[in-house]
């Protein structure tokens, strides 16, 4: 959603970011009791749930569970829906072959069985994947879900004409040449014409791919590989009513204001080891005003933020100071940068995209975003600490967390030198206009620029056009882009889910392109094809290392921080914890409330 602000109301929320990257810089350094008030309410503590559980003892059977949030889902179609916090909620309704360990921290990544009886039988040359069903799983009308279901849930992701929006990772996987047209054009009887995949029986499913992909399977445990049966798919209007896998299942849906699960009758416990189905009944309530989102949180109205995006600055200030054992500071997965257009002067030479690296001022970067706590730790390179392969602030080539994290003035002016622009250049910086700490970040790197002699004009362009403004390299060098400022964040936990699109020449698209900086580098390429075709995790994690090196050495990104989130749980809840299987946030299956009141 895209809003103007007049120039008084911006410069409000940029002092607003200020105020709280201040009183974020105190709680980080310790400041005050580490529970903080709210304690004798009975939260857990400051930072309880982040990376472990938090009263997992008290869970209780029953009760309502109230999220709130200041954003809908995109969509609730398991085969449309990309938000994060959509997937994570999607597990209440929505199950999968295979799923990420309902555990804190890096263990919530790993996969584990879900509708399978084991993780896949997976063929010496890595083409083929077979799983065998668990017994007694069931639709919501309690007929059995079978690998058929699954089959046509799958292709589903082939129907991008009707169903647009969430991941195609299967369709690229399965069938990179689009031969299949999905399952509203199959001309076969039973709507069950990919080939790639076969159902042999109702409790077997193989999968064969053209060519070997070592993160299938992660693939297979996101939420576009959930069964969808034929007989309740109502195409476009499915998301409006989801038929459930799952324990809980859709009692209302009003777009835009609210949600409601109930629990799933014909769900057996014996059948799925993932779900613990706590509450009574899920509730969703969205508002169009984080700060109205915010105050029902702390008066204890709503249990936790769906979106899982952080508090508003407001709100963050006043938890802070007085519920501080409410909250939650995780690393998010994200990564927030600005990136170097190639096809802009004179960001085509290594040494002009070194210059503005070293003479940023980091530390006030880091502060734009809101400070060590809610903005994150300084980013020294590209690959978020909960991907495999990442060294985190270990691997600083710029020493940008070190030395130079005010800015290197004199080693700039050398880069400058180098690149034949001792005097300087001008450029224009791009950032969205509906994201005001981006547009508080680049004023600090304008700021930074100048007193090296890079003159940066900021161009704020309409954050709902992504795609076809900076996602447009023709515009993007039309308009003379020479930085534009973005973040990313893993679609599944690999270099493959996090970096492909940012980094490989292949993903270069003429609308909705990712890769900004237009990296056409035939060594990282190749390191990519050689990461698809690994089956050995040792030598992936080896990969991913030197895949993010080639990147840093390029000098293609200024990394901003490691985004860290200031999240709310409410005194009520039990057995809370985050979890790298979705970028930080808390895993939303398992949340149990003290007393079923």
């Amino acid at each position: 959603m895209t809003t103007k602000r007049t120039s008084g109301r911006r410069k409000q929320a940029f002092a607003a970011v200020a105020a709280v990257a201040a009183l974020l810089t105190t709680a980080a350094c310790g400041g005050g009791d580490s529970d903080g008030e709210g304690s004798k309410n009975g939260a857990a503590g400051f930072d309880a749930a982040n990376n472990k559980v938090a009263q997992a003892s008290l869970a209780k059977k029953g009760g309502t569970l109230k999220f709130g949030g200041a954003q809908d889902a995109d969509s609730w179609d398991t085969t449309r829906g990309y938000y994060g916090f959509m997937w994570n909620f999607a597990r209440y309704y929505s199950r999968q072959l295979v799923t990420g360990k309902t555990e804190p921290g890096k263990a919530g990544a790993e996969l584990t069985p879900d509708l399978a009886t084991g993780l896949a039988k997976v063929s010496d040359d890595g083409k083929t994947y077979t799983y065998t069903l668990r017994d007694g799983i069931t639709w919501e009308d309690g007929k059995p879900i079978t690998s058929k279901d699954i089959k046509y849930g799958i292709e589903r992701v082939w129907a991008q004409d009707v169903l647009s929006g969430g991941p195609v990772y299967l369709k690229d996987m399965l069938d990179p040449k689009s031969e299949y047209k999905g399952p509203y054009k199959d001309t076969s009887k039973d709507k069950l014409g990919l080939k790639a995949i076969e159902t042999p029986d109702d409790k077997t499913i193989t999968f064969k791919l053209p060519a070997p992909n070592s993160d299938f399977e992660e693939v297979l445990a996101l939420i576009s590989a959930s069964p969808v049966r034929q007989d309740k798919d109502t195409k476009s209007k499915y998301g409006l009513k989801p038929f459930s896998s799952g324990p809980y299942k859709f009692e209302s849906y009003s777009p835009g204001k609210d949600l409601t699960l109930v629990r799933n009758t014909s769900w057996k416990q014996e059948s799925d080891p993932i779900r613990k189905a706590y509450p009574d009944k899920i509730t969703v309530q969205f508002f169009s005003d984080a700060n109205q989102l915010d105050e029902r949180l702390l008066n204890g109205d709503l249990d936790l933020d769906i979106n899982q995006t952080g508090m508003s600055p407001q709100g963050r200030t006043t938890a802070l100071k007085q519920h501080k054992a409410n909250l939650d500071n995780p690393v998010s997965g994200y990564i927030r940068y600005a990136t170097f257009p190639q096809s802009v002067k004179p960001f085509d030479n290594i040494e002009c995209r070194k210059a503005v690296i070293y003479g940023a001022d980091h530390v006030s970067l880091q502060t734009a975003r809101g400070g060590p706590v809610a903005g994150g730790d300084i980013g020294t390179n590209m690959l978020p600490p909960s991907v495999p392969g990442s060294e985190g602030q270990k691997y600083d080539p710029y020493e940008v967390a070190g030395a130079n994290k005010k800015g290197n003035e004199a080693k700039a002016k050398e880069a400058l030198k180098a690149c034949g622009q001792p005097n300087g250049f001008k450029t224009t910086i791009a950032v969205r206009n509906n994201k005001p700490v981006e547009v508080a970040t680049a004023q600090s790197l304008q700021a930074s620029l100048k007193k090296i002699g890079i003159t940066a004009e900021i161009d704020q362009f309409d954050g709902s056009q992504t795609s076809g403004i900076i996602g447009s390299p023709s515009n993007v060098a039309k308009k003379g882009y020479g930085i534009i400022i973005m973040g990313w964040g893993p679609d599944f936990p690999t270099v493959q889910g996090y970096g492909m699109p940012l980094w490989d020449s292949k993903y270069i698209l003429e609308s909705g392109n990712n890769n900004f900086a237009l990296i056409k580098d035939k060594t990282i390429d190749g390191l990519f094809d050689d990461y698809v075709s690994e089956l050995d995790d040792a030598k992936k994690t080896e990969i991913s290392t030197e895949i993010n090196h080639k990147v840093m050495e390029g000098g293609y990104y200024l990394p901003f921080v490691f985004e860290k989130f200031v999240n709310w749980r409410s005194d009520r809840l039990a057995n809370v914890y985050t979890t790298d299987g979705f970028s930080g946030m808390y895993d939303f299956v398992n949340l149990g409330l003290k007393s079923a009141s």
